[in-house]
């Protein structure tokens, strides 16, 4: 009776790994991890992480700063299979930042960046810093005057938020009633998960949480190489947007593996970062089939 128990015992514990068994995930950034949008294989701006080596907010600017910048001091930092994107030997200048507006000042030397990678240098920057709760904006300065076009000629706004969009992708049928919408997919490093945000600019006007979930369950052919585990027989059947937190409720499982504590958290994590970016919310909670799963809380 007792091996038999035993046995039982173990039987559980291999079906149903506890919390601790499952492996750590990338999409957890730890307080000694700064998160940072890189440049991935597929040459996406993505968000990954790095060691965070400063505290004072002034210090973790200039860390990301330096991060993102090519052949850097801090270039030992980027995780494998990432590069940097801001050109070599540019520095930056000063900085400041006030009521969440951060004024970077950069020296000529930003210029230099090739005319393909104009639009990902302003993403890496924007969307590195807007990670940083204290930042919900920045200007770009050169040699203290405002950046107001690149050097191919495309014109930048004056005040750059999230609204400006990342790895863009355009589905339009006319130029009138456009509306923005990010969602954060899933893709991999090896045996690394990180995610890459793309902002696809439609005439759709629904609400965004719709489109979020809808493209999360329908991948299509152009994020070939990117992931969603969003179970398609899952519908979101209501949601509930509040000052700072949004509800949602869906009539399926999120996921085929139930079991797949890892991947389940994975999903959430998409949902919650898209509907962060879109909305302003930093907290979301799930509702599926009438049960509470726990909420996700982004700092």
């Amino acid at each position: 009776m007792i091996a038999t128990l035993a046995l039982i015992i173990l039987l559980i514990i291999y079906i149903f790994p506890t919390k601790e068994s499952i492996s750590e995930s990338l999409t957890y950034i730890e307080a000694e991890k700064l998160p940072i949008f890189l440049i991935d294989k597929m040459e996406y701006v993505a968000r990954t992480s790095v060691v965070k080596n400063k505290k004072e907010i002034n210090e973790i600017i200039s860390q990301i700063i330096e991060t993102l910048t090519i052949n850097s001091p801090k270039s030992s930092y980027i995780p494998e299979g990432f590069m940097a994107i801001i050109p070599e030997n540019t520095h930056l200048l000063n900085f400041d930042l006030n009521d969440g507006l951060l004024k970077l000042n950069f020296d000529q030397n930003i210029l230099n960046v090739k005319k393909d990678d104009e639009e990902k240098l302003i993403e890496a920057i924007l969307y590195s810093l807007t990670e940083l709760k204290e930042i919900n904006k920045i200007s770009l300065y050169v040699d203290n005057k405002p950046l107001m076009k690149m050097p191919s000629g495309k014109k930048i706004p004056a005040i750059l938020d999230k609204s400006y969009g990342i790895n863009k992708i355009y589905n339009l049928d006319s130029i009138k009633d456009t509306s923005k919408t990010t969602v954060y997919y899933l893709s991999k490093n090896n045996d690394l998960y990180y995610y890459v945000p793309v902002t696809t600019i439609s005439n759709e006007n629904c609400e965004k949480v719709e489109i979020i979930i809808k493209e999360l369950k329908t991948t299509p052919i152009y994020h070939t190489n990117l992931i969603s585990y969003l179970a398609s027989s899952t519908n979101l059947v209501n949601y509930e947007l509040l000052e700072n937190s949004i509800s949602l409720s869906f009539d399926n499982y999120l996921i085929a593996n139930l079991n797949d504590d890892k991947i389940l958290e994975e999903v959430k994590y998409s949902i919650a970062l898209s509907l962060r970016d879109s909305y302003g919310v930093n907290e979301v909670s799930f509702n599926v089939l009438d049960e509470a799963l726990s909420p996700l809380i982004m700092d």
